[in-house]
């Protein structure tokens, strides 16, 4: 038998390398070996070598490193994923940009501003794609009601809101361990994207905020807040309130919503599908635990998204076209970090807060 020689139509894959190989990391890292045809993982490093070389095992990936820096120096290597904890995420971005690699970055994209603006420095010097982990805007029904922002078919935004529940058991045992701020600056810093998305003409001005920790109040006095309520004043007037609490009972509860001068669209639901049982006891339904459950596909359209503006700079190609706004840079992880780190001060003096310039820094390094 003989064969007929094909000539492959299909782009060459983009190499990643991945950092940190924890829960997100290991997520992403199936994601760009199983899901993800434009992308190939290539290498994994994380200083617990142990996660990294059994998550490499599992994906057939050969190259394990307990330093990031192996990464930045390959030169077979286009881009990495940066999923370590946040208090790294900056100086990885840098160290990346400088050596050449496109750079997504788990939020937040720093942990200040200032780190932040070294970000955009070696960004723009290197001349790199950096995009950052705000997952809510690949999610399907949120993409639509941005859509319909754009549309006109809400009108004006007057009235925003965002809510993140994350699943919980009534107690939170590692809450000694979860760093000052974490409610702010790694939870709801996704729904200070998301409002800002939507009222994406405008720019937040100001923030308050009411905290507490109800659910583990003896250590509050340590700095450790696990329900909040923050309330947004944009500058075309609009006002949103975006909440997080760190333990529903009932599941992995993600919501947002825009009231216009027309209309109002909603995204977002407490259950996992649309079906309802209905019997003796009345009504019950099915709803997510785990955030890789109820944002499964918005994790990989993403990284998708990611490989497709690395590919797209290394060959000389278009950009995507979303048709919406759709892609998070660093304008976006700016604006999102100045809401969370005003909401920070506003939740220690009980006062409303100032949100810090959000785009200015940005748009000049543009």
């Amino acid at each position: 038998m003989t064969y007929l020689p094909v000539t492959s139509a299909r782009p060459e894959a983009v190499r990643v390398g991945l950092i940190g190989a924890g829960w997100m990391g290991a997520f992403h890292a199936r994601s760009l070996s199983l899901r993800i045809p434009g992308a190939d993982l290539v290498a994994i490093a994380d200083p617990a070598i142990e996660a990294a070389q059994s998550l490499a095992a599992e994906l057939g990936v050969a190259r394990v490193t307990p330093d990031p820096a192996d990464l930045f120096a390959d030169p077979e290597i286009d881009a990495v994923v940066i999923a370590g904890p946040a208090r790294f995420h900056a100086q990885l971005s840098i160290d990346a940009a400088r050596a050449g690699k496109h750079v997504f970055c788990e939020k937040p994209g720093a942990v200040n501003l200032d780190e932040l603006g070294r970000v955009e420095d070696a960004v723009a010097a290197a001349g790199v794609h950096w995009q950052i982990g705000f997952n809510r805007r690949y999610a399907a029904d949120f993409l639509a009601a941005r859509r319909d922002v754009a549309s006109g078919a809400v009108g004006t935004p007057q009235l925003l809101r965002s809510l993140t529940r994350d699943p919980g058991s009534g107690s939170i045992p590692h809450a000694a361990r979860v760093p000052r701020g974490t409610i702010f600056l790694e939870t709801l810093i996704h729904d200070f994207d998301a409002l800002n998305w939507y009222n994406s003409a405008a720019e937040p001005v100001s923030v308050h905020v009411t905290a507490d920790a109800l659910v583990e109040p003896g250590f509050k006095g340590a700095g450790f807040l696990d329900t909040a309520v923050v309330t947004v004043r944009y500058s075309n007037g609009a006002i949103a309130v975006a909440e997080a609490h760190f333990s529903a009972l009932y599941g992995y509860d993600v919501r947002g919503e825009v009231f216009g001068s027309a209309g109002m669209v909603q995204a977002g639901r407490a259950t996992a599908t649309a079906a309802v049982r209905y019997g003796a006891t009345g009504l019950s339904a099915e709803t997510p635990r785990l955030n890789i459950e109820l944002f499964a596909d918005a994790y990989t359209a993403e990284l998708a998204d990611f490989a497709e503006h690395v590919r797209a700079r290394r060959d000389g190609a278009a950009a995507p076209d979303h048709g919406v706004p759709l892609t998070p840079g660093l304008l976006d992880a700016r604006r999102a970090l100045a809401v969370a780190l005003a909401c920070i001060e506003s939740a220690q003096t009980g006062l409303p807060a100032a949100v810090a310039g959000s785009s200015a820094g940005a748009e000049a390094r543009a």
